[in-house]
């Protein structure tokens, strides 16, 4: 690796140090904030549909500014979006704001996420392009996943102590900081490189231009279309399962005050995602073809949720440690698969897009799983997920069929791969 390129995954793992640290604070204890707000599992679940919704509302939008201002001028937006947003959001459980407040403030916080979502990713790998990496992508972000990982581990660990401590609002405040410092750090270190943002379309015509390109080369793709059609199954239930964890853990444990062990769910995904984005490569050199990691991911956590049905803390830390470890290891192989796919000129767009795809199965699932959970508990409403999460194995399969080079590609993702004459 050659010095600009180890300049820029630095870069890349810093920015994704910070941001996971700044957002983990609160992943432990999220739902424990919301029902402590005085909100069944239905309306804490329905809260964090809106966010999924807004995230669904701005994904192409906040993709045309990726693609058309800079992937920088996105990132530095999404740390002030989600500072103020994360501000209003504890205020509202300071002063017990009403239901449709809640709702208004989570799709900002949406918005805010969605100024990150594909904009780094596209930054990372047009960047490596230009450097002249010729290592795998999966390497790269498999030691992002590790260094977000132990972020995540500390941050949520961190979160749920300082709340046991203190009270359930501070951790909000300690992402409001972070994500502060994090303004400063990008505008020093982050440099568009290898890419040229195109300024020359106004506003409306650019979100039209680019949801063309997002469909062009998205659902019009079909190895594309089929990995973004199980997006909503797959990331749906994943968001719904995340913060399930934590109420689902303190039930097991039997003390409802216990913030801590809330705490430990989020952990256990953080140390997860350390492993599998170390075994994302030695994985990905086990198996010809990525489609089979990504397939083979989605049985066994689709089996691997069937066990939360079964009572016990020992038993719900195994669900949270293996549900975590498969998910996580299949990321960097589903990342590197579409970015293989994808053009440099809408890579931040084409990604937000299959973000959006994503978090338009959480607005569904989420409300859908909570209500389970108050209707038949944490556990059954956790292996139901696991049954939708099936749903997404016909689309991978499709994709697969397609015969992508991309399936069996192992370099770095500069441009798209061509088309294979058949699958392998």
């Amino acid at each position: 690796m050659n010095d600009l390129a180890r300049r820029v995954q630095r870069t890349y793992l810093v920015l994704t140090l910070g941001n996971t640290l700044a957002a983990s604070f609160i992943w432990g204890i999220n739902t424990l904030f919301l029902l402590d707000a005085g909100f069944s599992n239905l309306e804490a679940f329905a809260a964090n549909a809106f966010f999924t919704a807004g995230m669904v509302l701005f994904e192409v939008p906040t993709g045309v500014v990726a693609d058309t201002r800079g992937r920088r001028a996105s990132y530095l937006l999404g740390t002030v979006t989600l500072a103020i947003s994360t501000l209003l959001y504890w205020l509202l459980w300071v002063e017990q704001g009403a239901f449709w407040m809640w709702a208004v403030v989570s799709v900002l916080l949406g918005l805010g996420f969605t100024f990150f979502s594909g904009a780094v990713e596209a930054w990372l790998v047009d960047a490596l392009n230009h450097a002249g990496y010729g290592g795998t992508l999966e390497t790269v972000l498999g030691r992002g996943q590790m260094v977000g990982g132990a972020a995540m581990l500390g941050g949520s660990v961190l979160g749920g102590v300082v709340a046991q401590a203190t009270d359930l609002g501070v951790p909000f405040l300690l992402r409001v900081g972070v994500l502060l410092v994090m303004f400063l750090v990008a505008g020093l270190l982050m440099r568009d490189l290898g890419f040229e943002p195109d300024r020359g379309e106004g506003p409306m015509q650019a979100v039209r231009t680019v949801l063309g390109a997002s469909i062009e080369h998205g659902l019009r793709n079909p190895p594309v279309r089929g990995v973004m059609l199980g997006a909503p199954f797959t990331a749906g239930v994943g968001i719904y399962a995340f913060y399930a964890l934590q109420p689902y853990l303190l039930e097991a444990y039997g003390d409802p005050d216990a913030y801590a062990v809330a705490g430990l769910a989020a952990a256990l995904i953080a140390g997860a995602q350390v492993a599998g984005g170390f075994l994302a490569p030695r994985v990905r050199a086990v198996f010809h073809s990525r489609t089979t990691v990504l397939i083979g991911t989605v049985v066994v956590s689709s089996v691997l949720a069937l066990l939360a049905v079964f009572d016990g803390f020992v038993v719900a830390l195994i669900v949270c440690a293996l549900w975590g470890l498969v998910s996580a290891a299949q990321m960097p192989v589903r990342q590197a698969y579409l970015n293989d796919m994808i053009p440099s000129k809408q890579r931040a767009t084409v990604l937000s897009f299959d973000s959006l795809m994503g978090s338009s199965g959480g607005v569904v699932i989420q409300p859908g799983l909570g209500r389970a959970a108050d209707l038949h508990g944490y556990g059954a409403s956790l292996a139901i997920g696991g049954a939708l999460q099936l749903l997404a194995v016909p689309f991978l399969v499709a994709s697969r069929r397609n015969g992508h080079a991309a399936d069996v590609a192992r370099s770095a993702a500069g441009t798209p791969a061509p088309a294979a004459p058949s699958a392998s």
